[in-house]
């Protein structure tokens, strides 16, 4: 998870796509840290996004950077504990200007039967679960 956690964190950008009905829904997004062992997200509950994973939790993440890129397919969990948003905005401080742990928004969800597909189109690829 280290691996997928600090692919991430090199390519900066991710892509999240969820689904909306029928419709793929795909944004950017930058958050990405590993908290009790766990891959977590964060968002805003008020968005979008939090509706169609309350709809629907299977999501996929893409990430490109340096002729690589990695897809992480599995289901996200909202983590609806103070300890869990306090962490991720403790590790991304640039977030406390528009979130906090207690504003009844900020929401943080991990991933749960993960499956991280890390390709290029000089080598094999390499999958990870978790």
């Amino acid at each position: 998870m280290e691996k997928v956690l600090q692919f991430l964190k090199d390519a900066g950008v991710y892509y999240l796509a969820t689904a909306e009905g029928d419709q793929p829904r795909v944004r950017p997004f930058g958050t990405a840290h590993v908290f009790e062992g766990k891959l977590y997200i964060q968002s805003g509950k008020i968005k979008d996004v939090a509706k169609q994973l309350a709809a629907n939790p299977k999501a996929e993440i893409c990430a490109f950077n340096d002729g690589r890129w990695l897809r992480v397919a599995g289901t996200l969990v909202e983590d609806d504990r103070r300890e869990a948003r306090v962490s991720m905005l403790d590790a991304y401080p640039e977030l406390k200007s528009m979130y906090s742990p207690d504003d009844g928004n900020t929401v943080v969800y991990y991933f749960e039967n993960a499956t991280a597909i890390f390709s290029s189109f000089t080598s094999e690829s390499e999958t990870l679960t978790f």
